[in-house]
């Protein structure tokens, strides 16, 4: 594993050969072997009317993450109800002053841009074969089940509970792991549970933290294309950052909201599991990525879920035999985690394997 753990880090190689067309596996490839292209392969034209969608812009809630951590008591309980009432509003919200430097933010996302900036034949070393693979390159979402791609590239890295990029500090991880289980603390209060229900239950101290770095190259024909499609994401929380180029955008209340991020915040979403475990009070929201045809996109999502081993059910605390019986049934999170990876990206799909019929 010592080379891998390596490639956080390393600087770009000299500019390789074009890669013949029929060889191309992946977008920034194809992009970048053709400067003339001025439309899409046919396998990457998504059959969604995407010109159909309506799109509007609205405020997320704003969650300050100073106050949650070392404001006054009072100010703690306003900002727990804030928390609990965005969790269940929109599934998704902004933290502001939560401690993580920018620089550290910016150094991340540079070094992703490096990684993506390797030659083809470079970044194939990191391909990998399965989705619990510890370090994995790729195109689209499982390129190997699909019938159409999407216009993005990615790498994921584990980070915890074994960090597997040694030759990266892992400073960016621990302390976005230590944002999100402040977070977790919140929304567990904000549930009628205990401060640390989520952290005990779900063994967040073994608990499953993945950095997926995102790679969205100007599309000639950005009205066809998809970045990535809506879905929901495993795990509890998801705190992203990117290069302030805008193209996600969530689902809310029947309409396509495009996100604006604010300048040193994380965006942070509601993962499938943290839905089973609050019997769908709080719910995981469809976001997609669109891609444009004049900049690249670059993202950083940080995935935190249970530990790999947790059997993930509503909270019984939450449970009564009148009017809230569970609907969701247990499933091991490793399990839940390769059936989503493993498939087809569709909207909520995994979550309706273990919906209680």
């Amino acid at each position: 594993m010592a080379a891998k753990s390596q490639i956080l880090v390393e600087t770009p190689s000299s500019a390789s050969s074009l890669t013949p067309p029929m060889s191309i596996s992946c977008v920034k490839e194809l992009v970048e072997s053709n400067t003339l292209i001025t439309s899409i392969p046919s396998n990457y034209i998504f059959s969604t009317n995407l010109s159909d969608d309506q799109v509007v812009t609205e405020e997320l809630p704003i969650i300050d993450f100073s106050l949650l951590t070392s404001g006054s008591p009072d100010q703690r309980s306003k900002i727990v109800h804030e928390l609990g009432k965005a969790c269940q509003d929109w599934g998704f919200f902004m933290v502001i002053n939560h401690g993580v430097p920018e620089n550290l933010r910016e150094e991340m996302l540079n070094a992703c841009q490096r990684f993506f900036d390797l030659t083809e034949e470079e970044k194939r070393e990191y391909a990998g074969k399965h989705v619990t693979d510890p370090i994995r390159c790729g195109t689209s979402f499982n390129a190997s089940v699909e019938k159409v791609f999407f216009w993005r590239d990615f790498l994921k890295v584990f980070v915890h509970p074994e960090f597997h990029s040694p030759g990266k500090p892992p400073g960016f991880s621990k302390r976005t792991r230590q944002v999100a289980i402040e977070l977790l603390k919140g929304i567990s209060e904000s549930l009628g549970l205990q401060e640390y229900y989520i952290d005990n239950e779900m063994k967040l101290e073994k608990g499953f933290q993945i950095l997926a770095g995102n790679l969205y190259p100007p599309c000639p024909e950005p009205e066809l294309a998809m970045g990535m499609p809506p879905h929901s994401d495993h795990g509890l929380l998801t705190l992203l950052i990117d290069n302030c180029i805008g193209g996600l955008q969530i689902q809310h209340k029947g309409k396509w909201v495009q996100v604006n991020s604010l300048p040193n915040s994380f965006l942070v979403n509601i993962g499938d599991h943290l839905e089973i475990l609050s019997n769908g009070k709080y719910k995981s929201v469809l976001h997609r990525a669109k891609v444009n045809d004049k900049t690249t996109r670059v993202s950083l999502a940080i995935a935190h879920g249970p530990s790999l081993d947790t059997v993930v059910s509503p909270a019984p605390e939450l449970l009564n035999s009148e009017s809230n019986k569970p609907a969701y049934s247990g499933m091991k999170y490793r399990d839940y985690m390769e059936l989503q990876q493993g498939s087809v990206l569709n909207e909520k799909t995994s979550l309706d394997r273990v919906r209680v019929k």
